[in-house]
């Protein structure tokens, strides 16, 4: 059994968040310390954070050990924790203080507690009695004494702050001092259920027995857009509540968390914990003690909350699980929707994958019995899927320069005089993809990548959707000099938004694109306006394809549905299904039905004839048989090496050492493909280079791969990342 705690001047071994390869010993600090503490330690001449991982090795002089400086007052790390940052770190081949960063990933851990004043029930009763104040007091008694912040407690009851301070002089309401890292009120998982269809109750039952059993399990909740999969898995957060564990609820994109809050509170009561990258620094922290504490029931995040410290988890939900965001293509490189079935088994909890267009993965896992399935058929209340068809573009007479056919402007028209709104659909952002110059054909790419920069004409620059650079829009050719000879070619969204306000000047027209707004926040308050009918047409990227609700929206127009079907990715027919389904499955989601235009020149191509008929199983078994025959995901492993330095010839060199040392790779019976240039052969000024290694689903792979890296001493600017299941291959 392991040591649990650690006495004064005993040695433990610390993992640092720091890149060094091994564990580091001090001595415990007076009073000790239990595995798994959180502590602050001397690293030459820094302080900084660890984690208590063990007894420390002892293997030089215990009079040169330095001491822990301090126990930091958070809840120890758990054992299952651990555990998990160490089974991931073995899969992904990460070192494991880069998986204890994901982790810690909350400022001021070490900090005080600091204070705010928060407000209560007093004990006096106002000598006046206005409806402002019977408004404060009201809430106060409606939530049972919990105590608000005083914008809170304002804007619940509808007030000005001048009201709630007014009944603090009065004594009816206390004003204290208390930790700003307070815990999240309490949802109440029998406050406001929906009543469910047939399908969606057997699913719901379902869901409950499995939590009920305390064993771990993974089960794929398939339904149609629009069939009330949230109710559904709602229904097994509130069971899981019920049980005294915590929910955690995965989405793929944070613009997706505002309508999702609302929905958690019309059903809990209450709000959840949130964690992404839209929340300020003092709730992150206050998240992650929180979740540690066991004082945040239910958290809605961001693929990194897998990582936070749970003290009690229940159920993982992963709503829209195929979505490509739930992989991190930079730092650490892991698929959040398998890590969570990994952070589940350890845990003896519950995952639900939800999705209208699983990934082939999962459906394979289902398929085989490794998950249970659970299905949806029909969409909730009086709601029926859109109609779907193609209109083909080469019958279509279209002016040269211009995207929207005669037969979708016809149909945006007819809605319009309706009162409903209209979404095109084309998955690139910015005005356009490329800026050609007519006297030399130079198109301008970025300084440091080999990309094309894409014109952003509403911030008036162009931009590199690699790196990030920006330039001011030219006048003249910087390769010919040539003046006022540029020109955008193709369209981008925006390029799409002056097409659609020439052809329909009276319409109310949105752009929604996710760089077109400076903060998450401005970006929901967006949203919800067009949910509330703010707009007539919208114009939108895969942003608008994942779980929004646009009530009147009854017609999708989906500009070049060819796009996703060019390239050699493996995924490109699952990813261009998914991604025509959901968004088809924008249209008709109230009473009014709904109907999709897909704008194709190859309507005969058979990824857009599954997409039309809606066969989803036929496709499938179809892309199952290709994948099988070829050995690859998921019938077969794969890993991606991605080799990168400052000058072409020495990664190159290096790629070519790697497949002629290939050995180890080729005892597991592993083939190794390249070296080639990647897609995109140079990002932010170091060129690129990609390997790719392919082996039978059974091959102890990671094994293989770190035997095989191993044997190459990276000197100088050389760098290599190792992508287990690679999900893009730029």
């Amino acid at each position: 059994m392991s040591q649990e705690f650690f006495h004064e001047g005993e040695l433990v071994a610390v993992l640092t968040a720091q890149p060094l390869d091994r564990f580091l010993d001090y001595k415990a600090t007076e009073g000790g310390c239990h595995l798994g503490a959180f502590v602050e330690v001397p690293l030459g001449p820094r302080k900084v954070l660890g984690v208590v991982w063990g007894p420390g090795k002892g293997d030089f002089d215990y009079k040169k050990v330095r001491s822990v400086i301090r126990v930091l007052d958070v809840a120890p790390m758990r054992d299952e924790m651990r555990q998990f940052l160490t089974r991931a770190a073995d899969y992904t081949l990460t070192p494991l203080h880069a998986m204890l960063r994901l982790a810690t990933r909350a400022p001021g851990l070490g900090d005080a507690p600091s204070m705010r004043k928060v407000y209560r029930l007093g004990d006096q009763e106002p000598d006046r009695v206005t409806t402002a104040r019977t408004k404060v007091l009201e809430v106060l008694r409606d939530y049972g004494g919990l105590s608000f912040t005083l914008k809170e407690l304002a804007d619940m009851a509808g007030v000005g702050s001048s009201v709630v301070k007014g009944l603090v002089k009065l004594g009816a309401v206390a004003e204290v001092d208390a930790p700003r890292d307070m815990p999240y009120p309490m949802l109440d998982p029998d406050y406001g259920g929906k009543e469910l269809s047939p399908d969606q109750a057997a699913g719901a039952d379902a869901l409950r027995a499995d939590l009920r059993s305390d064993k771990y399990g993974t089960t794929l909740l398939k339904g149609v857009t629009g069939s009330g999969k949230t109710e559904v898995y709602l229904e097994a957060v509130a069971e899981c509540l019920r049980m005294g564990r915590q929910a955690l609820v995965l989405l793929p994109e944070i613009a997706l968390s505002g309508e999702f809050i609302n929905r958690v509170e019309a059903r809990f009561g209450m709000k959840p914990a949130e964690w992404h990258s839209g929340v300020t620094m003092t709730e992150r922290r206050r998240c992650w003690r929180m979740v540690g504490q066991g004082d945040a029931q239910l958290i809605v995040g961001a693929r990194s909350a897998l990582f936070l410290p749970f003290q009690n988890l229940g159920l993982i939900v992963v709503d829209e699980e195929h979505d490509t965001s739930y992989k991190q293509e930079d730092g650490v490189l892991y698929n959040a929707r398998d890590m969570t079935v990994l952070r589940a088994a350890i845990n003896g909890a519950q995952v639900v994958l939800a999705s209208a267009t699983p990934s082939l993965e999962s459906w394979a896992n289902a398929d085989q019995g490794k998950y249970k399935r659970l299905e949806l058929k029909s969409r909730y209340g009086p709601a029926i899927m859109p109609k779907m068809s193609a209109i083909d573009m080469r019958v279509e007479d279209l002016p040269g320069g211009k995207w929207v056919s005669p037969a979708l402007r016809q149909a945006i028209a007819q809605r319009i005089e309706k009162g409903e709104q209209s979404l095109v659909f084309l998955n690139r952002r910015g005005y356009a993809p490329i800026t050609l110059c007519r006297a030399c054909g130079h198109q301008i790419g970025c300084d440091h990548c080999d990309a094309r920069m894409v014109e952003h004409r509403f911030l008036k620059r162009l931009m590199c959707h690699q790196c990030g650079e920006t330039k001011p829009m030219p006048n003249v050719c910087p390769h010919c000099e040539a003046e006022d000879k540029l020109s955008a070619v193709g369209p981008g969204v925006e390029r799409m938004g002056e097409e659609i306000t020439d052809l329909f000047p009276d319409a109310r027209v949105a752009v929604l694109s996710s760089d077109l707004y400076g903060s998450a926040r401005a970006m929901k308050a967006h949203i919800e306006e067009i949910a509330q009918g703010g707009t007539d047409i919208i114009i939108g990227t895969q942003l608008v394809a994942k779980g929004h609700n646009f009530p009147k929206l009854t017609l999708v127009g989906v500009i070049d549905a060819d796009l996703g079907l060019q390239g050699s990715d493996l995924r490109a027919a699952e990813r261009t299904f998914q991604l025509m389904r959901q968004v088809a499955g924008r249209a008709g989601r109230a009473e009014t039905p709904g109907e999709a235009l897909l704008q194709t020149y190859q309507p005969e191509h058979g990824v857009i004839r599954a997409i039309l008929a809606g066969d989803e199983e036929a496709f499938w078994s179809a892309e199952a048989h290709e994948r099988k025959d070829a050995g690859v995901p998921p019938y077969g492993r794969m890993a991606g090496i991605i080799l990168s330095g400052t000058t072409a010839e020495e990664v190159f060199d290096l790629g070519n050492a790697m497949a002629r040392q290939d050995g180890p790779l080729r005892r597991i019976g592993a083939q190794v493909f390249g070296p080639a240039p990647a897609p995109i052969a140079r990002v932010r000024g170091r060129h690129r280079v990609r390997l790719l290694v392919k082996a039978e689903k059974s091959a102890p792979l990671q094994q293989a791969l770190a035997q095989w890296a191993g044997q190459f001493k990276l000197r100088g600017e050389l760098r290599m990342a190792i992508d287990i299941d690679p999900q893009s291959f730029y």
